[in-house]
Formats: C-alpha cells, structure tokens, sequence
C-alpha cells in the first residue's frame, strides 16, 4: 500500500473540501450584489458598528460597511452602506440611527419612499447616492432634555430671586398689615353693616330723583330742538330782509335823495316868500311897486344918457 499517495489524496481532498466550505459560506452561486449608498449624521453614532445590520421597514436589507469623520466637517460622521441591489432607495428615504431592544446594539432604519418617488441616484461630486438623514429619538430626548433643563435653570434662579431676603421682608410686611386691616374691618363690622344698610337706602330714594331728572333732560333737549328750529326761520326771514334792504338800498334810496333836495329847494323858496310877506303884506296882493330914485341918484343917471 502506498501511503505517500494516499495522504496525497487525503490532502487534496480536505483542501478540496474546505474551498467549497468557504465558497458556499461567502453565497457562492446564490450570492449577493450591493450597491453602496452615502449617509452623512449630525449627532453621535455611538454603539453603530461595522457591519451593523440596515433594515428598510424592519426588513434586513444591507450591512454598515464603513464608519469614518467626515474630513471637512467633524462634527458630521459619514456612513457607507451596502445595500442589496433591487432595494427601492428612493429620493425621499431617511435613514434614523435606532438601538435595538436592551443590548444598546445600534443599528440603521431606513423608512419613508413613496411609490411616485424616483429612486435616488448619485448627483454632484458625490461618488455615491447620498440618504437624508434625521436625529434618532436619543437625539431628540436630548435636545428635549436639555431644553427642559434650562428652563428650570431659569426657574430655579427666579424662584431663588422671588425668595430673597429682601423679598421676604417686604412679604411679611405685607402679610402683617393684611392682618391689622382685617382686624380693623371686623370690628367695626356693625358700623360696615350700617353703612351699607344707608347706602342701600339711599340708592332707593335717589331712584324717582334719576326720574325726575330723566325726564327734565328730555324737556330739555325738547327745548333745544324748539330753539333750533326757531333759529333756522329766523335765519330764513334775516335773509330776505337782507335781500330787500339791499334792493332799498340800490333802488329807492337815491330816489329818496333827489326828493329830499327838491324839497329842500321849495323849503328854501318857500321862506323867502314868507318873508317878503311879512315885509311887504300888500305886496303880496298889489305886486312890487317902483322904487324912486333919490335926489343925487336922478341927475346922474341923466348925464349917463
């Protein structure tokens, strides 16, 4: 028997053997294709691992295939995963850093892409598709938290102004003098009771009083209307008056005046005939007689002819 061959076979046979192991372990002839897609977080990525799992609807469909600092910003981390091939990553897929149950394994979640949504390519400089991100619910408690926190910061530092000391005392103060008027009121609660009791009364008698009033202020206002419609006819009337004083005026009153002249011209004669009267009565009724000439009055007028 021959055992070099032997062993020879054997060994062959293992290797063999082991090559078909690994080929079937990595898919062999059912293996298979991804294709790689680019997410860029905001936040931590604490607990994400390489070849975490990435799940589309709960759903494994691809591995986290690098994790790495995004050289121009280092606040952002970039994630490189590979996804089977036929996967529907559409333009409006997100995907959400999320922790499965209590081990705080981290794993990705893709959601979202409607039917009418083209499916996402590689645009720009971008060597692969880029999925939109949003914060996980760690990242949203905590911004929640934080916030929160704040605000009972500033809280807790308005509290501890309202409690001053200074605050305090004038507090007391006010509650002390809240009690000496609450004293005072309730012993002269009877004096109170009366007061009221008057005012009471006087409310009930002041009542015909607004009546009478009431109605004098309608008489009155009733006057006023009177007034204003005695007004508006005085106004009509010093109208027309105002129209005929100015038609007197342009009219009749030069008439007047030429009247009042030729009056005064018979008035004037009138006197002088008066006074001829009483000087010469018989005049009046014989006409004026010659008078004759004086005694040196004769001769000149004969040496004038």
């Amino acid at each position: 028997m021959n055992y070099p061959l032997v062993g020879l076979f054997v060994l062959v046979l293992g290797a063999v053997l082991i090559a078909i192991v690994l080929w079937l372990a990595s898919g062999g002839a059912f293996r298979q294709k991804f294709d790689l897609y680019l997410a860029i977080s905001d936040e931590s990525v604490a607990g994400l691992n390489l070849n975490a799992p990435v799940k589309y609807n709960g759903v494994d469909v691809g591995q986290v295939r690098d994790i790495r600092l995004d050289p121009a910003n280092q606040e952002r981390v970039n994630l490189l995963f590979a996804i089977e091939q036929g996967t529907p990553i559409k333009e409006d897929t997100v995907a959400v850093l999320k922790i499965q149950g209590l081990t705080g394994i981290a794993y990705v979640e893709l959601s979202g892409g409607t039917r009418d949504s083209p499916l996402l390519r590689a645009t720009g400089q971008n060597r692969y598709p880029l999925i939109p991100t949003k914060p996980s619910l760690s990242a949203r408690l905590e911004n929640v938290l934080t916030t929160l926190l704040a605000k009972l910061d500033n809280t807790s530092s308005s509290i501890n102004a309202i409690l001053s000391d200074e605050n305090k005392a004038a507090f007391s103060s006010a509650l002390a003098d809240i009690a000496i008027v609450s004293r005072t009121v309730a012993a002269r609660k009877q004096s109170l009771d009366a007061g009221i009791a008057s005012a009471a009364r006087a409310a009930e008698q002041a009542g015909p009083v607004l009546e009478r009033i009431d109605r004098a202020a309608a008489s009155v206002e009733k006057m006023g209307v009177e007034v204003a419609r005695t007004s508006a006819s005085a106004g009509k009337t010093v109208d027309s008056v105002g129209v005929d004083l100015t038609r007197f005026t342009s009219e009749t009153l030069p008439e007047l005046e030429l009247l009042a002249g030729e009056l005064s011209a018979l008035s004037a004669s009138l006197r002088r005939l008066s006074d001829q009267t009483e000087r010469n009565p018989a005049g009046f009724l014989f006409g004026r007689k010659a008078v004759h000439a004086g005694p040196g009055e004769a001769a000149k007028g004969a040496s004038q002819q």
